[in-house]
């Protein structure tokens, strides 16, 4: 008991506490910045896909806008639309 109770209060033990300690808030902060780092990634890919469709949907409509009823309806296009609107400060 006396050995345990020495080693508990003395500086071996604090040291071993404050390692396992660094070493949880080294865990801390690296999932921290890849969790920004996605959050980047994710943000530009949706923006690049944003871009895609609503130059898609641009390109249909103008091509409506040429050939008129002509045109087949495309009921994905409309869903693609609906989905990918631009977001509003209402949205967050």
């Amino acid at each position: 008991m006396e050995m345990v109770y020495q080693y508990l209060t003395g500086p071996r033990f604090r040291h071993r506490i404050e390692a396992i300690v660094e070493k949880f808030s080294d865990m801390q902060a690296d999932l921290d910045k890849e969790r920004k780092t996605m959050t980047r990634t994710w943000a530009k890919r949706e923006a690049q896909i944003r871009g895609v469709i609503e130059s898609t949907v641009g390109m249909y409509g103008d091509l409506q806008g040429i050939a008129g009823r002509a045109l087949p309806e495309i009921d994905s296009i409309d869903t693609l639309s609906l989905d990918y609107s631009p977001k509003s400060d209402s949205d967050d």
